[in-house]
């Protein structure tokens, strides 16, 4: 995390060394220098503070004069009171408590009752970006922040895309949640109501491509029958070709291409087109902030038919979480046994994103320069001439 030697100076930087001991054991475990996904925009109102833990540090987010986003550290280095339980002023926060006002760099710009203001009245600023329907913050070093490594989520916004973006708080580890995106031939067992069916399993063809610090798994399936949120959404009413293509990138981005089609020889009768766009974002070692986005390509100003193919959806990940929380609970009751005894080829997709995760974990404890962008792979599915027609387009 950062490059050689500025880990410490940014450490003695910090409001405290107590923060800094903090900030050294959650970069033990999560990864730092990275953008996350903090909050969807609609959840941070106007004249509001709004208080969320991300890789274990407490943040105030709200918003300024102008309406930017502004996150602070949520303690005052005075007497720890949160600062969320404070109010807003403009473009800076007073503490509840003795009524210091922290701008939005975090410096202290008044104590009531005294002018001088130390030096070391300062809470810690983030960088955040609103992009997306989203806003996004950079938990490590400031100086290392650039917009050019937020991913890439413009289908949320796009024209011609129907999107919806929502949010669910998980009990459990953020990487169970990577290692389930990258392996979906659990679709056929927890998601038959509405995604799986058999032929994930016993009809998929599957391919595993890694680069340095991504992975995609490509599901590619022919002549199956449509699962039944694939016929409520779109009629097919027969046979389809069926793709499911996962992209990760770390620490924890998954990008799902999924989509089907129905044809008539050379026709193509009916199309269906859809991303699944994946932010977890730690919270603690045991929970997640999980934000995901539904766009979809067919009938995207149709918004009932948006807000039906998102309650089909929301459904697989309500299924997804019971399964999350069941395993984080197996884990904590049994903290040293392994938490899988044996693998398949199923989980070769999320094997190599765990050794990605953990060597970059490696590189940010000594100091390397760690960079993340999903640009590594060509995500369009290597098909057949005769099928290039129903390649993605991304």
């Amino acid at each position: 995390m950062g490059r050689p030697g500025r880990r410490s100076k940014f450490f003695e930087t910090r409001s405290c060394a107590a923060n800094a001991r903090s900030i050294r054991m959650n970069a033990s475990i999560f990864i730092m220098d990275s953008w996350y996904v903090a909050a969807i925009e609609a959840e941070l109102a106007t004249d509001t503070i709004f208080a969320r833990t991300i890789c274990g540090e407490p943040i105030a987010f709200f918003r300024g004069s102008a309406g930017q986003v502004i996150a602070l550290e949520d303690r005052c280095c005075h007497k720890s009171l949160p600062l969320h339980m404070g109010m807003i002023e403009g473009c800076s926060l007073r503490c509840g408590y003795h009524g210091m006002v922290f701008d939005d760099t975090g410096r202290c710009t008044e104590i009531p009752g005294q002018e001088h203001i130390p030096a070391n009245a300062v809470v810690r600023a983030y960088p955040v970006r609103s992009r997306h329907g989203c806003i996004w913050i950079w938990m490590g070093d400031p100086a290392l922040a650039d917009d050019n490594e937020i991913p890439d989520y413009h289908w949320l916004d796009a024209p011609g895309w129907g999107a919806r973006t929502n949010y669910v708080h998980v009990k459990a580890n953020y990487r169970l949640i990577v290692e389930n995106l990258l392996d979906l031939t659990h679709l056929t067992f927890v998601h038959g109501r509405t995604i799986g069916n058999a032929a994930v399993v016993k009809q998929a063809g599957v391919t595993f491509e890694r680069g340095d610090r991504e992975v995609k798994v490509t599901h590619i399936m022919r002549d199956v029958q449509p699962p039944p949120s694939y016929r409520a959404s779109v009629a097919f009413d027969g046979p389809v070709d069926r793709w499911m293509i996962v992209h990760y990138a770390p620490p924890s981005f998954c990008r799902l291409y999924t989509g089907a089609v129905q044809r008539q020889g050379d026709q193509i009768l009916r199309r269906l087109d859809w991303r699944n766009l994946n932010a977890v974002t730690p919270e603690t070692a045991t929970t997640t902030h999980y934000f995901w986005g539904h766009a979809q390509a067919h009938d995207p100003g149709d918004e009932a038919v948006t807000d039906f193919v998102v309650s089909q959806i929301k459904a697989t990940f309500e299924e997804d979480v019971v399964i999350f929380e069941a395993q984080q609970a197996a884990i904590s009751a049994d903290p040293g046994r392994p938490t899988s005894r044996f693998s398949t080829k199923a989980d070769a997709g999320a094997q190599h994103a765990m050794r990605v995760l953990d060597r970059l974990l490696k590189e940010q404890a000594s100091g390397q320069p760690v960079h993340i962008k999903f640009t590594e792979l060509q995500l369009a599915p290597q098909l057949p001439a005769s099928d290039v027609d129903i390649a993605i387009d991304i």
